[in-house]
């Protein structure tokens, strides 16, 4: 009996400790919501009305809690900025979308709770576009609290390589590759950014690592998107230089894809039914610049910058 009121106790109190967690995320939720502006018909920019700091006093000892709620704060700003864009927009080059709030939603998430590996992450490959400078700033700070995470030396070189510092870039992904668990790659990694950091096959094999070791849903996405880009470049590229050499035999470029459609069966090139070459996502390529240019087709995948 004595240990079966014991246990009766012990679920009360985690019950309660619990629903006291419940609440104090509620009352802060309440808290900051009271303090949010009105909303502006011309959709201003809002404020942010709790630091990072300043809601780890007031968390309670649930800051882990308070750090969720923060990161899905994060991703709903983005998305309603997203959702009010007509064209699809990729998730690393949101730039035009005027996201102030997103560097300090990222930085109170990952202050009230700094192993918070997913906040880091969003932060290296959203943030760049919209402020580089915060990006690097909350990635170092990821390294500073989690020093053996390869995974935010890589974010790092990430934000560097884009930023064309290549190395710089090649310096982190070569501090991370000594850290406990660092895959091999990043060593590699380290060297290519030295001999040919701003090259497309540098920047496949950055998305290529980014989509397999990411668990973050955009991030892979992403990954995905700029991969079928770089596809789509080296497709292009192969395509100019067939029209190239048609025009230099016959003076002039090519009226339609059945023109040139055994060279492109040759280079093993998939085609529709009309002959026209297909891009990475399944979209037939368009001639352009009277037949001797290549062009996506608006409906694709494929991002265009």
């Amino acid at each position: 009996m004595l240990a079966g009121q014991r246990q009766t106790t012990r679920d009360l109190m985690l019950a309660a400790i619990i629903g006291l967690g419940l609440l104090s995320v509620f009352v802060m939720s309440r808290a900051i919501d009271a303090r949010r502006p009105a909303p502006d018909p011309a959709l201003e920019e809002e404020k942010l009305y709790v630091s990072g700091k300043a809601a780890r006093r007031v968390s309670l000892g649930f800051e882990g809690l308070m750090a969720d709620w923060y990161w899905m704060r994060s991703l709903q700003y983005v998305g309603r900025k997203i959702m009010n864009v007509p064209e699809n927009v990729p998730i690393d080059d949101l730039g035009a979308l005027n996201l102030k709030l997103l560097a300090p939603l990222l930085d109170n998430a990952t202050t009230l709770d700094p192993q918070f590996m997913e906040a880091y992450e969003y932060a290296a490959v959203v943030l760049p576009s919209v402020d580089i400078n915060e990006a690097i700033r909350i990635t170092r700070k990821g390294i500073d609290a989690n020093p053996d995470a390869w995974q935010l030396y890589h974010h790092l070189g990430f934000i560097y390589w884009q930023r064309g510092e290549f190395q710089t870039a090649g310096e982190y992904y070569g501090a991370g590759a000594k850290t406990p668990g660092a895959p091999p790659w990043m060593q590699a990694m380290k060297a290519r950014m030295v001999v040919e950091g701003g090259s497309r096959a540098t920047a496949r094999e950055i998305y290529m690592r980014m989509f397999e070791e990411s668990n973050e849903t955009s991030t892979k996405e992403m990954a995905r998107r700029r991969l079928m880009q770089l596809a789509s470049l080296d497709q292009r590229d192969a395509l100019r230089k067939i029209f190239a050499a048609y025009q230099s035999k016959n003076g002039r470029c090519p009226a339609s894809w059945r023109e040139i459609s055994g060279t492109l069966q040759s280079l093993r090139f998939q085609l529709d039914q009309g002959g026209a070459p297909l891009d990475p996502a399944g979209f037939p390529y368009h001639l352009s610049g009277s037949g001797c240019d290549v062009e996506l087709d608006p409906k694709s995948e494929v991002p265009a910058r």
